[in-house]
């Protein structure tokens, strides 16, 4: 990711395939809720935790890049 773009994580789209809502989202995966919701609404950011990705990648059972979705600017 080069300066200035932004990502938006895929994490609604991949708790709807779980039927998971995004309180079970950061209890199963450790991570607090207000990230899991911050991550979940953000129309795009530059900046996220990686093990917060992480954590998250695991609980989805996908790749770490498979949490990023491409954002238009």
């Amino acid at each position: 990711m080069s300066r200035g773009e932004l990502v938006k994580l895929r994490i609604r789209e991949l708790a709807k395939r779980e039927n998971w809502t995004l309180t079970e989202v950061a209890q199963r995966s450790g991570v607090p809720y207000n990230t899991v919701k911050t991550y979940a609404r953000s129309p795009g950011m530059t900046m996220v935790d990686i093990g917060a990705i992480r954590r998250l990648a695991k609980i989805f059972n996908v790749l770490i890049e498979d949490l990023f979705g491409s954002v238009d600017e």
